[in-house]
């Protein structure tokens, strides 16, 4: 099944963010949300060009659901919430980073990341 964002145009997005935007075919970017002071890596989500606007002009994180197929703010249901301090793409322009501040669980199981439960074993060379 594809995942088509919602209401894509119009988005209010600055026109030369979007234009430098590589985007996957379902219109969405992965967004890595990132502990601004730690570095911890909490999750990640995806946004589509009025999702990061949401975000960028909110100061509050704002994703795609691809499940619901709708917008969501991290935090308006849980009160586990992310203030932006800062936003940028990679080299590439695939992928958005935003460092937050992180109040609470960013996982929706409850922990503090989504990636502290099922660390995988090395088993080549280090």
């Amino acid at each position: 099944m594809t995942s088509t964002p919602g209401p894509t145009p119009p988005s209010s997005l600055d026109p030369a963010v979007a234009a430098r935007l590589k985007r996957g075919p379902d219109g969405l970017v992965p967004a890595i949300a990132q502990q601004y002071d730690t570095g911890e890596v909490l999750m990640l989500g995806w946004m589509d060009d009025e999702a990061l606007h949401r975000t960028l002009t909110t100061g509050r994180c704002t994703y795609w659901s691809r499940s619901r197929q709708e917008y969501w703010v991290k935090g308006d249901t849980s009160g586990h919430t992310q203030t932006v301090k800062s936003v940028a793409l990679d080299c590439d322009a695939d992928t958005v980073l935003v460092k937050v501040d992180q109040t609470g669980a960013a996982c929706h199981t409850g922990d503090r990341t989504c990636f502290d439960e099922d660390v995988l074993p090395l088993t080549g060379p280090r």
